[in-house]
């Protein structure tokens, strides 16, 4: 048996980051997770960044790589067929993203651990929580053929929809959206057909061209949930994405192929005792305006200072207040996900009036800038 103050479940971006982040403060933490560190490094995510995202990278000093790389973008585009619709943020709101990919911002968090000092045990099989609506939680899991047991003062679920930490919670309500399509998404080492990221309602459906680096694109269209990644060769898929976007595109071979489905998720009740739950363990949100990881990274900052002060001056308030002030935030957030989402494609129940009226609305933030900037001010992230 042994002790920390906090143990982390969860070595995903949002686990990461919130050790790092306590480590920064001196207080000791350890992170478990299931995987081995190869598997978290493959899975493909997203790639743009708020504010709030890179300003925790640069507090924390782990930023070499992301201002090295990084594609500060100062703007995206809404296509309504042909026509492009700019959305200038920058002008908008004074502020930017950066094009940085999640797997970037995953191995620079895991490769900065060991200096400072940052625990994490990977291939922690088995993780169970216990006794987490006690002032003395533990966990429990096996690695090496042997079990071990954590105890700590609290416990920080960053494991994802499907870990143990919501599961470990009693109560509270499950708020859920299921799309009936899925984004098909090709990256491939072409140069991207825009310099800045390209969401495009068509008649055929939707299409996101968006893009890693210079040199490395990422192209989505809707499908059916039905469809299947083999009935996509590359050749059709490019010359179905040539179809719906307004821009010449350069193909090439595919270096992954995905189908990911769509959905809104929000579990109202992110502290339970001594655990809290950030990130994918409390909800998920679609793609469509990229804000998955951002959201986690707000979490973690809340969660993370709110930590501090109870460890530091013994102020149990940031701790108390903490489920209400996320979930205000990632309310916000899911709201603009889920209106550009039914913005920008085409639902299977869709009448000519719903139509119409989605072509209206395209029409409208075309010609009003009071509609570009709230679309702006939530795209680059509303204040912490």
């Amino acid at each position: 048996m042994r002790k920390t103050q906090i143990a982390i479940i969860g070595a995903g971006p949002a686990g990461l980051l919130l050790g790092h982040l306590l480590r920064a403060e001196g207080i000791d933490c350890v992170i478990l997770e299931r995987a081995s560190p190869d598997y978290v490094l493959g899975r493909i995510r997203a790639g743009v960044l708020e504010r709030t995202t890179t300003d925790l990278m640069h507090r924390l000093g782990i930023d070499e790589r992301l201002n090295r790389e990084g594609l500060l973008e100062e703007g995206f585009c809404l296509a309504s067929g042909d026509d492009l619709i700019r959305i200038d943020t920058h002008a908008l709101t004074g502020k930017h993203v950066t094009v940085y990919g999640q797997t970037k911002i995953t191995r620079d968090l895991m490769e900065a651990a060991p200096a400072r000092g940052l625990e994490v045990i990977y291939e922690a099989a088995d993780v169970a929580l216990h006794q987490v609506e006690s002032d003395a939680p533990f966990v429990t899991y096996a690695k090496d053929g042997r079990e071990h047991r954590l105890d700590a003062r609290f416990i920080a679920g960053c494991d994802g929809y499907h870990g143990p930490s919501r599961k470990s919670v009693t109560g509270g309500q499950e708020y859920e959206r299921v799309y009936p399509f899925g984004w098909l998404g090709i990256l491939a080492d072409v140069p991207p057909c825009h310099d800045e990221l390209i969401y495009a309602n068509h008649d055929r459906g939707f299409a996101l061209a968006s893009m890693r680096s210079k040199t490395r694109s990422r192209y989505y269209i809707d499908v059916p949930l039905t469809e299947k990644v083999e009935d996509w060769p590359d050749e059709r898929l490019w010359e179905e994405l040539q179809r719906r976007l307004p821009r010449p595109i350069t193909t090439g071979p595919a270096l992954e192929k995905s189908i990911a489905p769509l959905r809104s998720f929000i579990f109202d009740r992110m502290r339970h005792g001594s655990l809290f739950l950030a990130g994918d363990a409390a909800h998920i949100v679609p793609p469509t305006g990229a804000k998955g990881l951002n959201l986690a990274a707000s979490d973690v900052a809340y969660l993370s200072d709110a930590m501090v002060r109870f460890f530091k001056a013994g102020d149990n308030d940031g701790i108390a207040g903490y489920a209400e002030k996320a979930l205000a935030r990632v309310w916000k957030a899911s709201r603009f996900s889920w209106q550009l989402t039914r913005l920008m494609h085409r639902f299977p129940d869709d009448t000519q009036f719903d139509r119409r009226m989605q072509l209206a609305e395209l029409d409208h933030v075309a010609s009003s800038e009071t509609a570009r900037r709230a679309i702006a001010e939530n795209y680059v992230g509303l204040p912490l």
